[in-house]
């Protein structure tokens, strides 16, 4: 199988400059806040992975196919259609913590490892923070650092 050349990688560019840039005001100031959540949850300071991610910490994968890569542990991206968190997806042996947060969430959709949310007001702030922690547990537990 031919090795594919990763599209996401860690950047330069400046977080706090990506941020600025967001076109919509009110996309602007969930990013700050997702951002401050995701600081707080993992005390570390977010890089920039390419083009659109706003990323915590990094670990090494590899899958049973033989694709491996580097990629941020918890990260988030507001886009136009929706801000997009991405979480763990697998929660270890606590599916069923994870499952009680979605329900006490708010208005959201998920993906295998997504969480989309239309605009931050439609979400309980405290239980998403509780699910940034969650995945941030679970990343740890499955790819020690």
């Amino acid at each position: 199988m031919a090795k594919t050349e990763i599209k996401t990688k860690a950047t330069e560019v400046g977080v706090a400059d990506f941020i600025a840039a967001v076109p919509e005001a009110r996309r602007r100031k969930e990013a700050a806040v997702v951002d401050a959540i995701h600081r707080r949850v993992t005390g570390l300071e977010p890089k920039m992975w390419e083009p659109s991610i706003i990323g915590y910490g990094s670990y090494d994968y590899t899958y049973d196919s033989g694709h491996s890569g580097t990629m941020c542990r918890a990260g988030f991206s507001p886009r136009k259609a929706a801000l997009t968190l991405y979480l763990m997806g697998n929660y270890c042996n606590r599916q069923g913590e994870a499952d009680a947060l979605f329900a006490r969430l708010g208005k959201h959709k998920t993906g295998k490892s997504c969480l989309y949310i239309n605009k931050l007001a439609d979400v309980d702030v405290d239980v998403l923070e509780q699910l940034v922690a969650l995945s941030w547990d679970s990343m740890n537990e499955l790819y020690p650092r």
